[in-house]
């Protein structure tokens, strides 16, 4: 069974930093790992992916901000996000590719505001 966890979000002032992590399990050669957001009422957008060769891909809203790294020995995906903005207050979704296959966390909240 897949399994994709993510863990350290919360609630952080304008300015901030948190910093997320996603490991997977009962998955192996994953070739992309990446990072959604979904704000209420909005749909869920790309924040940033990156491939085991670690290519990465930013959206242009979090671009010298935010940084996506990986373990591929763990599985396991950050994402380094700096100089929060409470337009970054959103659920954050992981996301697994192996070949055609997809797979999503559960999602985890990140809130902005003073």
């Amino acid at each position: 069974q897949v399994q994709l966890v993510e863990s350290g979000g919360g609630l952080v002032q304008p300015g901030g930093s948190l910093r997320l992590s996603c490991a997977a399990s009962g998955i192996f050669s994953i070739s992309l790992m990446g990072w959604y957001r979904q704000a209420p009422g909005n749909q869920r957008d790309l924040v940033a992916t990156i491939t085991s060769t670690e290519t990465t891909n930013y959206a242009d809203s979090v671009k010298g901000r935010f940084t996506i790294s990986r373990d591929n020995a763990k599985n396991t995906v950050y994402l380094q996000m700096n100089s929060l903005k409470p337009e970054d207050t959103a659920v954050y979704y992981c996301r697994a590719l192996r070949g055609t296959r997809g797979f999503w966390g559960q999602g985890i909240q990140v809130t902005v505001s003073s």
